[in-house]
């Protein structure tokens, strides 16, 4: 009677699993398609703020340089997604800024600083604003190029992501068109710098570029992909191991990340190079440059570095608008001053502050 039973009440429950089942997967497509409609939302957005800062440039630094936007190439995408598409194997488009001091004698020639932007997936952005006032008073040119993965253009040029690999040719096509585009640049006065993730493309560009920068300076910069898939999130490793990115975890292909590894290619050096980073970077470990720093001492480099003590700020401690911020950035021109040597470099902190702070 007891087995009946059994079989009977597994006879009637069968169903209601069946819609139980049905049930779920419903519950789960839902719920993609939500996701998927909340990440429009969010390039939606993103390309809004995106728009809006390219107003807000004009405003902050329109009285100190012509701005420009433009739309160049860089190599194709490392992965087609549609490889029978029409179209397929063009060059990426994306876009760079541009700044150009006012009041300059076009015909005579200045220098050019390329600045990559820092983070993954951001954006050239406002941020910069007392940086790019303080490089064209010293009658610098300055290109900043939004490379392949920045955001504010949408999800398709979102996934083009490419850390460390691509997104450095970017930064070296943005290079090569001014230099082709603007008859004023001296091309043997070309240097490049960047924060963080920007600093990790400065020395990527030196490294697989080194005859085409005169000097470079790299500050807290990203150098060492195998050790931050260690103690980062595994939320912030996704990034990485997306479909549309990497596709591995370090776990999975340890020499891929490697590649991608300022740290790991230290053999490359050959462009004088200046380096920080601070001890309580929150971002950027300090490990990791203490590891790019070793490596370039066990090559043999030559380059200058500073270690900074629990500096205010953490990860932007000397892109602040502090005392102390403005006299490391001082440190910092100096330095790339004496290769490059632009019209107006500055030799004091006074001048940097009249500069970039005062309006009078």
């Amino acid at each position: 009677m007891r087995k009946h039973l059994i079989v009977i009440l597994t006879l009637l429950t069968l169903p209601l699993i069946s819609i139980a089942q049905e049930t779920v997967e419903e519950l789960k497509k839902e719920i993609e398609t939500l996701n998927n409609r909340i990440s429009d939302l969010r390039h939606s957005f993103n390309s809004l703020e995106k728009s809006i800062e390219d107003i807000y440039w004009f405003n902050l630094v329109g009285d100190a340089a012509y701005i420009d936007k433009v739309i160049l190439t860089g190599p194709k995408p490392r992965v087609e997604k549609n490889p029978t598409a029409q179209g397929v194997g063009n060059p990426l488009k994306f876009y760079s800024y541009i700044f150009i001091p006012k009041g300059i004698d076009t015909k005579k020639k200045y220098p050019l600083l390329v600045l990559p932007h820092d983070g993954v997936h951001s954006s050239f952005n406002t941020n910069y604003t007392h940086i790019i006032k303080e490089l064209v008073a010293q009658k610098y040119i300055i290109v900043a190029p939004d490379y392949r993965g920045s955001t504010g253009y949408g999800k398709g040029f979102y996934e083009q992501i490419d850390y460390g690999g691509l997104e450095v040719q970017d930064t070296k096509a943005s290079r090569d068109y001014m230099l082709e585009n603007y008859s004023f640049i001296d091309e043997s006065r070309v240097g490049i710098l960047g924060w963080s993730h920007g600093g990790l493309i400065t020395l990527m560009n030196i490294f697989e570029f080194p005859e085409s920068y005169k000097v470079a300076f790299s500050g807290v910069p990203v150098s060492d992909l195998v050790a931050r898939m260690g103690y980062k999130t595994e939320r912030y490793r996704e990034l990485y191991s997306a479909d549309y990115h990497i596709g591995k975890s370090a776990y999975e292909d340890v020499e891929e990340y490697r590649k991608r590894s300022p740290a790991w290619n230290a053999h490359k050096l050959q462009t004088p190079l200046l380096i920080h980073t601070n001890t309580n970077d929150e971002d950027v470990n300090v490990l990791e440059v203490e590891h790019l720093i070793k490596s370039l001492k066990a090559e043999n480099k030559k380059f200058e570095y500073e270690i900074y003590e629990d500096m205010p700020g953490g990860h932007v401690f000397d892109r602040l608008d502090t005392k102390k911020a403005k006299e490391i950035r001082l440190k910092i021109y100096k330095f790339l001053n004496g290769y490059l040597k632009p019209e107006s470099g500055f030799k004091t902190l006074a001048e940097l502050e009249q500069a970039a702070y005062t309006d009078f």
